[in-house]
């Protein structure tokens, strides 16, 4: 999984898996989610993101993360 922000957009992606996206719908205003060709999620797409989110903190819980890296 891979957090993607963008501040020409104010837009937070949400990699789930890297796959590319087939279709985009919109879930919520300002919320879309990226389908594969099968209908599985391969991301979220948040409109706005430093208006409806924190993201000067990152924080986990009990995740299974063997390793982390930074870009």
């Amino acid at each position: 999984m891979k957090l993607h922000y963008y501040p020409e957009t104010d837009s937070l992606y949400i990699e789930l898996k890297a796959a590319s996206g087939t279709e985009t719908r919109e879930i919520a205003p300002g919320l879309n989610v990226d389908l594969d060709d099968r209908g599985e999620v391969v991301g979220f797409d948040i409109d706005g993101a430093s208006r409806k989110l924190d993201l000067s903190i990152l924080e986990t819980v009990s995740l299974p993360v063997k390793a982390t890296k930074a870009a």
